[in-house]
C-alpha cells in the first residue's frame, strides 16, 4: 500500500483525534493536513503508519491547543466547540465512547484539562490506545501518562453528567421538541424542559447574542414559542439533525444558508441544556453562512406585523 493510500485510510481516525483535542473542525483539518506533509517528507517509512500518524497529529494538536487557549480567554461571550455533523471515524467496539466524547458537554469538560491531559485522555479513554503508543505520542514516560489519565479522569468525572443511554428515546424526545417548537406550543415545550433548563449561545460577538442566555422552563419555553412563527413566515427552516452526536438542528434562511446550529443535552427524559452556535466563523464548514443580523431584523418585523 502506498503512503497516500495508508494516509487516506487513517485520515478519519486522525481527524477524530484532532477534533476532540481541539474542539475545532477547521483546526483539526489543518492539523491533519500538516500531518500528511510531515508523513510525506519523512525519509523512511515507519514500522506502523497508524502509530506514527497518530503521534504526529497528537503533537500538532497539543501545540495548536496551547496557542488557542490564549485566544479563547479573550473570546466574546460563551465559547462552544465548532459543531460537527458527522464523525468520520467509526468503530463499533468503541461506539459509546466515541459518541459520548463528541457531545458539547464532554468537549467543554475537556476544556478544563491541560493540553497534555486532554491529549492523553482522548487517546486512552476514547480511542483505546496502549500506554506505550501514548507515551511515544506525547513524549512522556508510560508512568507519567498513567498519572495524566488518572488526573484527567478525576476532572472529567467531577463535572460529568451522564446523558440518556437509549439513543432512540433521545431521538423521540427531540422529535417531540421540534414538533412543539414548530407549532409554538408553550405547554408542550415546558413539559419537555427540565425546570432549570438553560438556553445559551456562542456568537463570538459576530452574530445576534442572547446576553447571558435564558434560564428556567417557563422562560425558555416562552422564548422558543415566540421565535419560530415569524421565522417560518419569512421562509426560515428548522432542519433536525444530529450535531456532535446529540439530537439537534440546523437553522437555515429561505435560501438554505446556515444561521446557527442547536444541540440538545438530554437527561432523565428532559432537555437540560440547549447549546446554539451562531458565530459565522464556526459555521462555514456546515455550508454557506447567512447574514444572521438581517434574518433577525426580518423576523422581528414579521413578528411586529402579526401583532
Amino acid at each position: 500500500m502506498s503512503r497516500t493510500e495508508e494516509f487516506q485510510e487513517l485520515r478519519p481516525l486522525l481527524f477524530s483525534i484532532a477534533y476532540r483535542i481541539l474542539g475545532s473542525v477547521t483546526e483539526a483539518e489543518d492539523a491533519v493536513q500538516e500531518t500528511w506533509l510531515r508523513y510525506e517528507a519523512s525519509p523512511t517509512p515507519p514500522t506502523s503508519a497508524k502509530a506514527f500518524l497518530s503521534a504526529v497529529v497528537t503533537r500538532i494538536s497539543i501545540n495548536v491547543l496551547r496557542s488557542a487557549r490564549v485566544r479563547r480567554e479573550e473570546y466574546v461571550g460563551p465559547w462552544f466547540p465548532e459543531p460537527l455533523l458527522t464523525d468520520p471515524y467509526q468503530d463499533p467496539e468503541r461506539s459509546a465512547e466515541l459518541a459520548d466524547s463528541l457531545s458539547i458537554a464532554a468537549l467543554l469538560l475537556l476544556e478544563r484539562l491541560t493540553p497534555l491531559e486532554r491529549a492523553v485522555f482522548v487517546l486512552r479513554e476514547v480511542f483505546g490506545f496502549g500506554f506505550p503508543e501514548i507515551a511515544s505520542a506525547v513524549g512522556r514516560s508510560e508512568a507519567a501518562c498513567r498519572q495524566l489519565v488518572v488526573r484527567a479522569r478525576r476532572h472529567m468525572d467531577d463535572g460529568r453528567t451522564r446523558f440518556e443511554a437509549d439513543r432512540r428515546e433521545r431521538a423521540e424526545l427531540a422529535g417531540r421538541f421540534f414538533d412543539d417548537f414548530a407549532e409554538g406550543d408553550v405547554d408542550g415545550l415546558r413539559e419537555l424542559l427540565a425546570a432549570d433548563v438553560r438556553l445559551v449561545a456562542d456568537s463570538g460577538g459576530k452574530a445576534p447574542q442572547w446576553a447571558g442566555g435564558f434560564f428556567g422552563a417557563d422562560h425558555v419555553s416562552r422564548v422558543l414559542a415566540a421565535l419560530v412563527p415569524p421565522f417560518v413566515r419569512i421562509g426560515g427552516v428548522v432542519e433536525p439533525h444530529q450535531v456532535n452526536g446529540q439530537p439537534g438542528a440546523i437553522f437555515r434562511d429561505r435560501d438554505g444558508k446556515v444561521i446557527n446550529t442547536w444541540t440538545l443535552d438530554i437527561l432523565d427524559g428532559q432537555i437540560q441544556t440547549i447549546h446554539t452556535v451562531s458565530n459565522p466563523d464556526k459555521l462555514a464548514h456546515v455550508g454557506p453562512v447567512a447574514d444572521a443580523w438581517a434574518v433577525l431584523r426580518e423576523t422581528q418585523q414579521a413578528r411586529r406585523d402579526s401583532d
